[in-house]
């Protein structure tokens, strides 16, 4: 009987990096489940879905985080003015924390 694969998962995005990332894991002999978080982007889960899976993740999920996103740190971003570069705001930087901690 051949030893169980270990298990990695991924914060995916769909996208070229983590895409490339997935393929990459399981070439090193990794299982991959692949995470994704809805944090209000405009994105069609379900095609993300198929991608992953069809590159060879075993599994998916994807969580509604909107509301924990938006009180938890937006909230906090727009309180202290936290900007970059004087216009640009930080919502996927405060996107990042909010994710790691589903992951």
């Amino acid at each position: 009987m051949a030893a169980a694969k270990e298990k990695v998962l991924l914060a995916y995005s769909g996208g070229l990096d983590t895409s490339t990332i997935l393929l990459w894991l399981m070439e090193k002999g990794y299982e991959v489940l692949a995470f994704i978080a809805n944090v209000g982007q405009r994105e069609d889960f379900e095609a993300v879905e198929k991608k992953a899976l069809k590159i060879g993740a075993t599994k998916f999920f994807c969580e509604d985080l909107c509301e924990e996103f938006v009180t938890e740190f937006i909230f906090d971003g727009i309180r202290a003015n936290a900007v970059y570069d004087g216009r640009y705001l930080m919502g996927t930087s405060y996107a990042r924390p909010c994710i790691s901690r589903k992951l």
